[in-house]
């Protein structure tokens, strides 16, 4: 079954499933089949064609998913970016924007990527 693009998987019930399109989680999955008076522990496959159109309408009604979800946070980003904030030059360098620790941690993110406990450190030569 396909709700706004995304495969939705048969066999989880639907309040899980719902979870698998971008910006829904579990509390506005619950939120979902509250508005729309579908039972949360049925299984998506045992949907009818109008439960998954009620379904549809109500997302696209009250909710941002998906491709316009990820065009509005780019958006707020490159907002930051361009005002030079603090976060938005976080961003330009690439490193984490909500004050994690960066000394140990964000190994990927900063290039030193360690793939076994000793392969990723940095060379240095012994004279």
């Amino acid at each position: 079954m396909r709700i706004l693009g995304i495969n939705i998987p048969d066999e989880k019930k639907i309040r899980i499933a719902l979870t698998y399109i971008y910006g829904i989680g579990p509390n506005r999955a619950e939120d979902i089949l509250v508005g729309t008076k579908i039972d949360p522990n049925k299984k998506a496959k045992a949907l009818d064609a109008s439960e998954v159109n009620s379904i549809k309408e109500y997302i696209d009604k009250n909710y941002k998913v998906e491709g316009e979800l990820r065009l509005v946070i780019r958006q707020h980003i490159t907002l930051l970016k361009d005002i030079k904030s603090y976060r938005g030059s976080r961003h330009n360098h690439r490193l984490p924007a909500r004050g994690q620790r960066t000394k140990t941690n964000s190994r990927t993110i900063r290039g030193n990527v360690r793939r076994t406990a000793g392969s990723g450190k940095r060379k240095v030569e012994l004279r």
